[in-house]
């Protein structure tokens, strides 16, 4: 049985951050991989769909030519459209994996992994053990149960991504980010798309206002949509059959695949963990401590698999968390704001409590807003949809939250994550002078409209 220092289980941008530091100790390092190496988010997550996202935008400003001065009618080559992403993502898996094979003091092992012991591991004939083992292997997409489902070839982002004709009818069920962002690319690809949501708004977890915002972009564009609707059979032959029930009646839609966004499952299943000791919770999560530890010594869990964030950034602060815990920092999970963007056009940036949060926890909040329609840069660029939301804890002064829909949100989040890491009170940040003309100089000026907002 081999022996390594460190030993990490799957690829996900976590484990790029580790090896970052890991690799300059000298120390050995096994690293299992059976699938792509750079997990989702390389493969079948942000690069690849932030790179159509890109591709879907153009065509759509070209289509707007005549706002802007100048005729265009632009054909669209989806099968170029996908060789871009395929460039751009396997360009990443690749300089990953030169990487990795080319460090002398790591051995990668091309084989899923799973325990035989509290610190070993064994992928086909081969058994290791490590001092340090740190768990990143992400989570999957699952399938609500709707009749006929296991019958059928359905999508999930991956399968999606791997089509060599555009879809002349996509179906989606799910109306959060994955849902969302690929409605929007697809409808301007040139597909017909139908999205089929459970509950009373898109993105549910987001304040009403910011949902409805999202959705008249959509509408408005022409993808359909359904709330309060549940899926409830499926068949396929020539078309997919979808059955749904909305608004109490049965309802049957046609199209040509079926993606379905509506949930993912970790896969610790896929470890044999009851062999290590290491414990589970919800779905199947890993429960970790403060630090990604496991209730094993010397075994971390990082990434979406421990239930703490499921995103590339947050996968790559339980990295540096870990990394800062095994060089005696004190750097925790609890002290992370939440941060994330959906990247439609345009694109939601969002940062610490919604409203709807903020008032769950007790603060005595106030709210300002401002439409993007009323900011000249928007204004100029032809991009006025959206608009920006500051939350403020009026004890404190302190901010709270932000929601910017509009053109820049994903970047301009960004600095309302600094402002609240560093605990600027608003008096403060007001005083900032900031660049002119851009969408982020009227930040500020968004404070003068601060109002109380009363609790229900």
């Amino acid at each position: 049985m081999q022996k390594f220092k460190h030993v990490i289980v799957g690829t996900g941008q976590a484990t790029g951050t580790l090896l970052g530091k890991l690799i300059d100790t000298g120390e050995s390092i096994a690293v299992f991989e059976g699938k792509k190496v750079g997990g989702s988010c390389v493969n079948y997550g942000c690069t690849p769909t932030k790179t159509l996202v890109a591709s879907a935008k153009a065509i759509h400003q070209a289509r707007r030519g005549h706002f802007f001065g100048f005729d265009a009618s632009p054909k669209v080559d989806f099968q170029r459209v996908m060789e871009r992403m395929n460039e751009i993502r396997n360009s990443s898996s690749d300089g990953l994996t030169e990487w990795i094979e080319s460090s002398e003091n790591v051995k990668l092992i091309r084989d899923y992994a799973s325990f035989t012991g509290p610190k070993t591991l064994k992928a086909g004939e081969e058994e290791i053990s490590g001092e340090n083992i740190y768990i990143n292997v992400g989570t999957r997409p699952s399938a609500p149960p709707i009749d006929g489902i296991d019958r059928i070839q359905w999508l999930d982002s991956a399968g999606l991504l791997e089509l060599k004709e555009l879809p002349e009818h996509l179906l989606i069920i799910g109306g959060g980010y994955i849902g969302v962002e690929f409605a929007q690319v697809f409808k301007r690809l040139g597909s017909r798309v139908t999205i089929i949501q459970r509950g009373p708004q898109l993105m549910p977890n987001e304040d009403r206002d910011v949902a409805e915002s999202i959705k008249e972009v959509l509408e408005r564009e022409n993808v359909e949509i359904y709330l309060n609707a549940s899926a409830k059979s499926v068949t396929k032959e020539e078309k997919v059959i979808l059955t749904i029930e909305h608004e109490e009646t049965d309802k049957t839609l046609e199209g040509s695949q079926l993606l379905i966004a509506a949930g993912r499952t970790p896969n610790s299943d896929t470890l044999n963990l009851e062999n290590a000791g290491i414990g589970i919770y919800g779905k199947g999560f890993i429960e970790v401590d403060d630090f990604c530890r496991t209730k094993v010594e010397g075994v971390f869990a990082l990434g979406d698999v421990n239930g703490h964030g499921a995103f590339t950034h947050t996968s790559v602060n339980d990295a540096e968390i870990v990394l800062d815990h095994l060089f005696g920092g004190s750097r925790k999970i609890s002290d992370r704001i939440p941060i994330y963007g959906l990247f439609t056009d345009p694109p939601l940036g969002r940062v610490g409590l919604s409203e709807k949060g903020a008032i769950e926890k007790g603060h005595r909040v106030l709210k300002a807003t401002r439409p993007m329609s009323q900011i000249s840069r928007a204004k100029e660029m032809g991009e006025t949809d959206g608009f920006a939301k500051l939350i403020v804890d009026a004890d404190s002064d302190l901010i709270l939250g932000a929601a910017i829909h509009g053109p820049g949100g994903d970047e301009i989040v960004n600095m309302f994550a600094a402002i609240m890491h560093s605990q600027i009170p608003c008096r403060k940040y007001r005083e900032v002078v900031l660049v002119h003309p851009t969408v982020s100089e009227l930040m500020p000026w968004v404070l003068d409209g601060l109002q109380n907002v009363e609790s229900d």
